[in-house]
């Protein structure tokens, strides 16, 4: 569930699912993507906030809503790539559609912010890593988990902001990312003590919209087609439910 609210220009996008840790549900990224769509095309909005209800801003890819493997006919269980077929497909369908909401907010012509605290886990540090201010709370984890199961989604994002010895060293390793590291990192832009109150905290915008969106599209690089690529191509190696399912039961959080 996203509740929207539009106001003085700024628009609050709030992932509101605490019970599932505001986990991305294929619904969820859909409604964000048509709310991120409609602050673009308002030439008025020339801010739009990311924020959370509950204790974590958003705790990755919601694996309850995982489609269930397809039954397999007897004539055809010896084959077995059709039934693992059906079963990736949807989940890189969904990938894919997350890759496109980071490039939104990525390229958005305004100013976009994330307001994370608890854990901020992989598509959710994904979603942090796509805004251009990025605020937290002390409380703060992050953690980029998708490599541990072959996926390949928002490096490229990361290591723009971060650097890429450091991106790799996260990414690749596991790491676990307190505040503390966020910011020495340049990872997060500031942290608050109560992330309810984001306003007192947001600069004023010395530009117009239309000004802001040439700035930001002179000093950030494009990278939508060869993340969709690097996406894609890690993902359609056979078995990708398969490891998502490994992961899911076998993965615990590495210091």
């Amino acid at each position: 569930m996203i509740e929207f609210a539009r106001a003085d220009q700024i628009a609050v996008a709030t992932l509101a699912q605490p019970a599932r840790g505001n986990a991305l549900s294929e619904s969820m990224v859909e409604d964000l993507i048509a709310r991120i769509s409609e602050c673009i095309a308002d030439g008025s909005t020339h801010t739009l906030v990311l924020n959370s209800t509950g204790s974590h801003f958003c705790t990755g890819f919601d694996l309850g809503t995982q489609p269930p493997p397809p039954q397999v006919a007897p004539e055809s269980q010896a084959e077995g790539t059709r039934s693992l077929a059906a079963t990736d497909g949807p989940l890189l369908w969904r990938f894919a559609r997350i890759e496109h909401l980071l490039s939104l907010l990525w390229n958005a012509p305004l100013r976009t912010v994330a307001i994370a605290q608890g854990r901020t886990w992989g598509a959710g540090a994904d979603l942090f890593a796509a805004c251009d201010l990025r605020y937290a709370t002390a409380q703060t984890e992050w953690r980029f988990p998708g490599a541990g199961f072959g996926l390949v989604l928002g490096t490229r994002r990361l290591a723009s902001l971060v650097g890429q010895g450091r991106a790799m060293d996260w990414v690749a390793h596991g790491r676990r990312i307190d505040a503390t590291n966020a910011m020495s990192a340049g990872f997060a832009t500031g942290l608050l003590e109560d992330p309810i109150q984001w306003r007192e905290h947001l600069p004023l915008l010395a530009v117009d919209r239309s000004t802001y969106a040439q700035l930001k599209a002179a000093t950030r690089p494009d990278f939508n087609q060869a993340d969709l690529a690097a996406l894609v191509g890690s993902a359609a190696l056979p078995g990708l439910a398969d490891r998502l399912e490994k992961y899911k039961n076998s993965s615990k959080p590495r210091k």
